[in-house]
């Protein structure tokens, strides 16, 4: 997923999207490690596409705190 596709969801669903990210990296690790992993890049591709998921989801959690920071008139 490219951060235009990331940023359409919710944090809800942010949330669930990491986690299932961390559960493909775990699982690709293991299978690095037993020798079964066809293309290690995998590993490389997930830990990036976490990062890209972190990075949004804080972007929406500042944009929600400026929100509610901001000062009424």
């Amino acid at each position: 997923m490219d951060v235009k596709e990331l940023s359409a969801l919710s944090v809800e669903e942010l949330v669930q999207k990491e986690k299932q990210l961390r559960q493909e990296l775990f699982n690709f690790r293991f299978q690095l490690g037993i020798g079964r992993l066809e293309n290690p890049m995998q590993v490389r591709a997930t830990k990036h596409a976490i990062a890209r998921v972190k990075t949004v989801k804080r972007q929406l959690e500042l944009l929600q705190s400026q929100a509610n920071q901001a000062p009424e008139k």
